[in-house]
């Protein structure tokens, strides 16, 4: 009889956030990839960093990792994960299990500036009811994970911008 394999228990990243928080992007959990680099959204094909380049005009793809958050936390975005921890196999969020939720009001007290909660993607906004109780808009954002091939990327800037505009993020 073959026994089955366990999930390692995967603990995500720091909250990338500051006081000047305005707008708070949360993803679901760092993929493997990420988890390895120890850097938010470090898969090449997701297109996050590609995103906040068209929506600020800057090559946030050439910057190094730490030139890259410090420019985010400097125009007033953060960026965090729902769960903190989990079990998981592979780096696709149907595959999470046993996902400890993160602690969104003790983040919400360091950022007193917040206006808004962007989910990004569909398991992220599962968790809105809990974001929700911060008093803040919440935003179902279009995934920018390389298996939301259903979004061009025209299609989800356009949804980003929206949600950036109206937090003025940008102009």
């Amino acid at each position: 009889m073959k026994s089955a394999v366990v999930p390692q228990r995967l603990v995500g990243l720091p909250p990338l956030a500051s006081p000047e928080t305005r707008l708070l992007v949360l993803g679901s959990f760092p993929g493997g990839r990420s988890l390895a680099m120890q850097q938010y959204y470090a898969h090449p094909q997701n297109h996050f960093w590609k995103i906040l380049s068209a929506l600020w005009n800057t090559d946030f793809v050439a910057m190094p990792y730490e030139d890259r958050c410090n420019a985010i936390l400097a125009r007033g975005l953060g960026v965090w994960d729902v769960y903190a921890a989990c079990e998981r196999e592979g780096s696709l969020d149907t595959s999470i299990r046993n996902a400890e939720v993160n602690d969104f009001a003790s983040l919400a007290r360091r950022c007193p500036q917040l206006q808004a909660i962007g989910h990004n993607g569909g398991e992220s906004f599962r968790h809105a009811r809990h974001t929700s109780q911060l008093g803040v808009p919440v935003y179902r954002l279009p995934s920018t994970s390389p298996a939301n091939a259903s979004w061009s990327f025209e299609r989800k800037l356009t949804a980003w911008r929206e949600v950036f505009t109206r937090h003025a993020l940008v102009s």
